[in-house]
């Protein structure tokens, strides 16, 4: 996919986006770093922030443990999803092609594979939860045509919302960049404004004289509960924070792509943890019916002439993350080597969406445990690859960007590098034994490092093989490749600067 397209950022019809893995060109670039809080907040700023801040403190914290870990948790995983978006204006590229410079182009591959099916979880995680969400709300207005007799919505309801939902997010998804950063620019004020007025209802449902009287958890699990804050917000994001900066001009400054990127991940999580954590301290009951149904849990303490236009609200709030998503999601196909257009990528998310929902509304007994441990197990992968990724950065802007690095061998690029996937390897394997799962499934797959004993230990429950994992990846990476100094044959310093005045196209394949 190599065509281009007119900018028409100033005005003028939107045009489905023809770029896929291939470099931006200059001529394309437009908009300023600021551009990219508002597609950022847009994601952030839904009701599952609440849940997250009742996640953090279920693990067994204090009010100020749990809202502490939990924004040091965002800062810092957001923090690196901005540094790598960096990569975007340098380079015109996606996350997922730019890992290829540290990867190498079928090595890239295995990272990008996890990636994807990172992304595609979020996707059946989010678009199930707008499901549910319209199907309770009709349940609610019609209960003699979409709800039981227990007041839950019919099988038929909760479907036909589901191919609603992911019908919207392909639609706008398959239009590419251009179509979602307008959208997502109204998306983010329509919601911050619906959700100051939840804040405002909710806040006399918290027990204001029951606060604080949960005992403080140990070191272990307060660095746990940064960890699953991580999980849940930044480290998710890291595999294609470059995808909505990549058509940005290139010499946009570093500290402005960072700044607003982190601001506009974190800013919104953060205020709505504060929140989720004092529900779940003042009020045990909420906490306990979020582990297994967030949105209606929290949804069912509002006025029901506020409940209706929120409930809307929060489907488009979870429709615009899924359509994000979506995008990056057929990046990263593309990015796999698949000989597909936009249209075909599209299909094929659409149809893992569909099994991964499956599962999780009529297998899964509860989404706390299979959301948390699907998004440990997946870190474990992600988090060592973004580690390695920023760890490379110093190396791909000695080599001056050079986008032909993407490539494959003979045209600027390398099959693999060793240095990378043994680093990533091993960090992945001694992340996936060093965690726990709380849905019986996932559990078959990881903690064979743990003996019986420290398997019900705060480190292994915690997760914190996760930060294990990263550290193992970033510290063997940055040993081979600074310490030892272990360069990729035909790739020096002095290489480097002939390859810049050269500039090989990036080829799309």
């Amino acid at each position: 996919m190599t065509q281009s397209v007119q900018n028409t950022s100033s005005g003028g019809a939107i045009k489905v986006e023809s770029n896929g893995v291939n470099a931006v060109s200059s001529a394309e670039r437009y908009g300023s770093a600021a551009g990219l809080f508002p597609i950022w907040f847009s994601w952030n700023v839904s009701i599952l922030g609440l849940t997250y801040g009742i996640y953090v403190y279920s693990l067994g914290l204090s009010v100020f443990q749990a809202i502490s870990a939990g924004i040091i948790g965002y800062l810092v995983s957001s923090f690196l999803v901005g540094i790598l978006a960096v990569g975007g204006p340098r380079t015109g590229l996606p996350t997922l092609t730019q890992t290829r410079f540290c990867f190498g182009y079928h090595g890239n591959k295995f990272p990008t594979l996890f990636a994807y099916i990172s992304n595609m979880g979020w996707k059946i995680t989010i678009i199930t939860l707008a499901s549910t969400t319209g199907a309770y709300l009709f349940a609610k207005l019609w209960p003699s045509a979409f709800a039981l007799a227990d007041g839950k919505p019919t099988i038929s309801c909760i479907v036909g919302w589901f191919i609603l939902s992911l019908a919207i997010t392909m639609s706008v998804a398959i239009y590419g960049h251009q179509l979602i950063m307008k959208v997502e620019k109204y998306i983010a004020w329509l919601t911050g404004f619906m959700s100051l007025i939840f804040i405002a209802l909710i806040l006399p449902h918290i027990h204001w004289s029951e606060l604080g009287h949960a005992s403080s958890g140990s070191f272990f699990t307060y660095i746990g509960g940064v960890v699953m804050a991580m999980t849940m917000v930044g480290l998710g994001f890291l595999n294609y924070g470059g995808d909505f900066a990549r058509y940005l001009p290139s010499n946009t400054p570093a500290s402005k792509v960072i700044f607003w990127t982190t601001s506009g991940i974190s800013l919104p999580v953060s205020i709505l943890l504060v929140l989720g954590v004092f529900l779940a301290d003042s009020n045990p009951t909420l906490s306990a019916a979020a582990s297994s149904a967030p949105i209606e849990a929290l949804t069912d303490l509002l006025p029901f002439w506020f409940y209706v236009p929120f409930s809307i609200v929060i489907i488009i709030s979870l429709l615009s993350a899924a359509i994000t998503g979506v995008y990056s999601s057929g990046l990263a196909l593309l990015a796999l080597g698949i000989p597909a257009s936009r249209a075909v990528t599209t299909a094929i998310n659409a149809l893992i969406i569909g099994f991964g929902a499956f599962y999780l509304m009529f297998i899964s007994d509860s989404f706390l445990a299979t959301f948390q441990s699907f998004l440990a197990s997946i870190a474990v992968v992600i988090g060592p690859m973004g580690a390695i990724q920023l760890v490379d950065f110093k190396r791909q802007r000695d080599l001056g960007w050079d986008t032909s690095m993407a490539n494959q061998a003979g045209n600027g690029g390398c099959s693999g590098r060793w240095t990378a996937l043994l680093s990533l390897g091993l960090a992945a394997v001694v992340g996936a034994g060093l965690i726990t799962s709380g849905d019986p499934y996932i559990a078959h797959l990881v903690g064979f490092l743990l003996t019986e004993e420290t398997r019900h230990s705060v480190f292994a429950t915690a997760n914190l093989g996760v930060i294990v994992s990263m550290a193992i990846g970033a510290g063997v990476y940055y040993v081979l490749t600074y310490v030892m100094n272990i360069k990729h044959p035909g790739w020096t310093q002095a290489t480097s600067q002939q390859s810049v005045s050269m500039k090989k196209p990036l080829a799309s394949k």
